[in-house]
C-alpha cells in the first residue's frame, strides 16, 4: 500500500512539474492550443529525483520531450494564465 501511495505521489508530482514548466514563457507557445489541436513540441528538464526519472522511464540529465515518457497514456493539464 505504501508503494502504491508513493507511485501516485511521484506521478502527480511529475504532472505538476510538467504543468508548471509549461507556463514558463520560454517553453509555451504564443497561444494555447485550441480544443482538438495537437500540442506543440516542447522540452522539459529531466527530473533530478531518481524515483521520478524511473517513473517516467527517463535516464540521464538534460531535457526530454513528452513522447520520450515511457507510458501508454500521458495526461497534460493546461492552465489558462491569460
Amino acid at each position: 500500500m505504501l508503494i502504491e501511495l508513493k507511485k501516485r505521489f511521484v506521478f502527480f508530482a511529475a504532472i505538476t512539474t510538467i504543468s508548471l514548466m509549461m507556463t514558463y514563457p520560454a517553453l509555451s507557445a504564443k497561444n494555447p492550443p485550441a480544443q482538438g489541436e495537437t500540442l506543440p513540441q516542447f522540452e522539459l528538464a529531466v527530473p533530478q529525483d531518481s524515483a521520478a526519472k524511473t517513473y517516467l522511464g527517463l535516464s540521464g540529465s538534460g531535457k526530454f520531450t513528452v513522447p520520450q515518457i515511457k507510458a501508454r497514456v500521458v495526461v497534460i493539464e493546461i492552465f489558462s494564465m491569460y
